[in-house]
């Protein structure tokens, strides 16, 4: 690929998930949100969106049809290339985008109710997912994998901390 046509972070998380084999679209959601959700977000939508513009850049061939129509996609030598060149290659600025945090600037539109039951919501969530987080690191192995997965549990906590901050 050029560099005017360079991958994308999610089509690149779309090519490292299918090394590990052919996957419909679901799987591939569903691979994501296991190994990277707590800190790279894929929607179905985004998935969806770049698998045929990937498998017309030659970076992926459908493989088998599966139930409900669903269709499988295999990485192709192209695609696993032009994979390692985007993980050799600068990764720059990291974009935060958390809905959450967008609500919270703009938490002085709703009554204190209102803001109240966001804070108590998004804390449930923060909790459990801290719980997951922590469980997760402890069964990882290899070191590069550790050092995302405690990241992970480092910013559930800051989130955490950020909610009780605003509680006060």
């Amino acid at each position: 690929m050029t560099d005017q046509n360079a991958l994308n972070a999610t089509a690149a998380a779309l090519l490292g998930l299918l090394h590990d084999g052919p996957m419909t679209g679901g799987q591939l959601v569903a691979a994501a949100t296991e190994r990277f959700g707590g800190f790279f977000s894929v929607t179905r939508s985004q998935v969806y969106r770049e698998l045929p513009a990937l498998a017309d850049a030659g970076l992926l061939r459908l493989g088998k049809q599966g139930p409900r129509s669903s269709q499988q996609y295999v990485l192709t030598a192209a695609g696993k290339k032009a994979f390692k060149s985007w993980l050799a290659s600068e990764p720059g600025q990291d974009q935060l985008r958390s809905p959450l945090i967008l609500r919270l600037v703009h938490a002085g539109m709703l009554t204190p109710k209102q803001r109240s039951a966001l804070v108590e919501s998004a804390r449930a969530t923060y909790t459990a997912e801290l719980d997951e987080a922590k469980q997760a690191a402890k069964s990882v192995d290899d070191p590069y994998a550790k050092a995302a997965a405690d990241f992970t549990v480092a910013h559930v906590r800051a989130v955490l901390k950020l909610l009780d901050a605003i509680g006060r």
